[in-house]
């Protein structure tokens, strides 16, 4: 018998979980070289690498431009061709044309060439997914013999759907399955990505190896914890999450298939730990894969700034961050203190540039102009937006990406002031409520994240977490003066947002009618603010931009 055809007892294969950066298709390529040589070094007979990996993933409207396709069909047969050396086969995601179609496909690579191509079934059309628009549907698949093994390759969301995808793979004579993927983050993730691998186990009586990519892109952060399922439902192997990992796993042929009993169990964290290092991952890939090499905040005091400073210094460390503080009149020495504690906590660089001295020549320009008005949200706005242009001043001058540092709670809402507070390249807690601010907060002074280059101890000073959040804009202000208490307003929020309850529903969880009414209205005229809002971290399962869309233009609200 050949070699394709003959029948081993064992299948040692390498489980690559990288940080591919979209459109960078050399050093994508790049990367999976040195995971071939690292999964030859130990021994493995097969690389199953990621969706997308030659592109990374989501290219998105990339793959409609036919020398972006075609660069990433070269690349794949670039590797093929290594793979005459005799060392391990590789899987391989990346972007295809073929007879005027576009697929999101995998290439089997051995002996020197491509032995097959499979293309993903189910295109998923929801959330952050939007595939239909620039991907076609492949025909079903059946397995790929790779060294006498016939291994099915179901792709991310051909594992999640309900075409009987796997089952196909099975009774067409697969053995074992291996599953390249791109899911993203969001809390509980992991144990959802179990369910739906056991579900394919137990209809399908096959072993499940699942593959996730790992990275922040835009948006998005992709949190590997890959891992694989035997047969009889056991956890054979539970790689690491927010690390590049390549674990290789080792299959035995006995008289029920493939199993693997390798015993990696990496700890997968939870809650605010598994929160907080998918906030710095992306912000930490945000910031080095666009190139910029520093950033700079404003630290006001209050704890959305000192939150977003702790992760800045633990994504990127100390010298590449520098924080300055705005002072007005209003500015009261309390946020003075707390502010420059927080910046000495974390060792990033603290200026102060007050702001008393523009703000009144606005007001002096426009003192014609206001005359016989009343003093209002305009004057505390200027105070914002004269503070928005300081930090965008200071980043054309150095190069600095500005930190911009609005919670989802106020986003929602629209208590946040464009061109202004909203200034910035990127948002680390876009997609956190105020009450999982604090809670962050208060656990990263208990903890310091693996992979994080801050200190350790009470980085954010405990009066930041105790004292009434503020905006300080007029005198003794507090934000609880025009907004219900956060814990609150968070459940209203996530009422509508996440849930898409109706009001009806939200008031009989016990929430005042009025103000559920005007958290709904508050809700909708603040899209138009969010369209112009920097991109950040995806954390919740419907964040803002990629999966809740709503018009700006939108005059329904819920009255039953």
């Amino acid at each position: 018998m050949t070699a394709q055809n003959a029948v081993p007892s064992t299948l040692r294969i390498a489980v690559a979980q990288l940080n591919p950066t979209v459109g960078d298709i050399a050093g994508n390529l790049a990367k999976a070289r040195e995971a071939r040589a690292d999964a030859a070094r130990q021994g493995a007979d097969l690389l199953l690498l990621t969706e997308l990996f030659v592109s990374g993933y989501p290219p998105e409207d990339l793959v409609l431009k036919p020398a972006f396709l075609k660069a990433c069909q070269q690349a794949v047969e670039k590797l093929a061709a290594e793979t005459a050396d005799g060392g391990p086969g590789v899987v391989i995601g990346f972007p295809r044309q073929a007879a005027g179609l576009r697929h999101n496909s995998v290439a089997v690579l051995d002996g020197g060439k491509i032995i097959a191509v499979r293309d993903k079934v189910d295109l998923p059309n929801y959330g952050e997914f939007d595939e239909k628009r620039v991907f076609d549907a492949g025909e079903m698949p059946g397995p790929v013999n790779f060294r006498g093994v016939r291994i099915g390759i179901p792709i991310c969301e051909d594992i999640w759907g309900d075409l009987g995808i796997c089952e196909t793979l099975q009774e067409s004579g697969a053995e074992i399955l291996l599953s390249p993927n791109g899911s993203p983050y969001y809390r509980g993730k992991v144990d959802v990505r179990h369910q739906v691998v056991l579900k394919q186990v137990i209809e399908t009586g096959l072993p499940m190896i699942y593959a996730n990519q790992l990275g922040g892109q835009d948006e998005l952060v992709f949190d590997g914890a890959s891992f694989a399922f035997n047969a009889d439902k056991s956890l054979a192997v539970q790689m690491s999450q927010f690390e590049e990992a390549i674990a290789v796993t080792e299959w035995r042929r006995g008289e029920d298939g493939w199993s693997s009993s390798n015993g990696l169990n990496s700890r997968i964290p939870e809650g605010e730990e598994a929160d907080y290092r998918a906030c710095m991952l992306g912000f930490r890939d945000y910031v080095n894969k666009n190139g910029f090499k520093n950033v700079i905040l404003g630290l006001s005091g209050g704890i959305d700034s000192a939150i977003c400073t702790a992760l800045a210094v633990d994504a990127l460390g100390e010298e590449r961050v520098r924080t300055v503080m705005l002072p007005y009149r209003y500015t009261s020495q309390e946020s003075l203190k707390d502010a420059e504690a927080c910046a000495k906590a974390l060792g990033c660089r603290y200026d102060i540039v007050a702001i008393e001295e523009p703000v009144e020549g606005f007001l002096s320009a426009l003192a014609d102009a206001f005359e016989g008005t009343e003093s209002g949200i305009t004057e505390e706005n200027l105070q914002s937006r004269t503070r928005g242009t300081i930090l965008m001043a200071i980043s054309n001058k150095f190069g600095s990406m500005v930190v911009t540092t609005g919670n989802k709670s106020e986003m929602s809402v629209g208590y946040a002031t464009l061109y202004g507070d909203m200034n910035g390249g990127f948002n680390p807690i876009k997609d956190l409520y105020k009450m999982q601010v604090y809670a962050l907060a208060r656990w990263r002074n208990t903890a310091v994240p693996p992979g994080a280059l801050g200190p350790s101890g009470e980085v954010i000073p405990q009066n930041i977490i105790d004292k009434a959040p503020s905006a300080e804009l007029r005198p003794n202000q507090t934000d609880q003066d025009s907004l219900p208490p956060y814990p609150v307003l968070d459940d209203i929020l996530e009422c509508l947002v996440e849930r898409e309850m109706s009001t009806e529903e939200i008031v009989a969880r016990g929430h005042d009618e009025a103000t559920v009414h005007r958290i709904e209205h508050l809700l909708y005229i603040a899209e138009y603010k969010r369209r112009q809002s920097a991109p950040g971290v995806k954390i919740t399962k419907k964040n803002f931009g990629r999966d809740r869309r709503y018009p700006i233009t939108n005059r329904f609200r819920d009255r039953g």
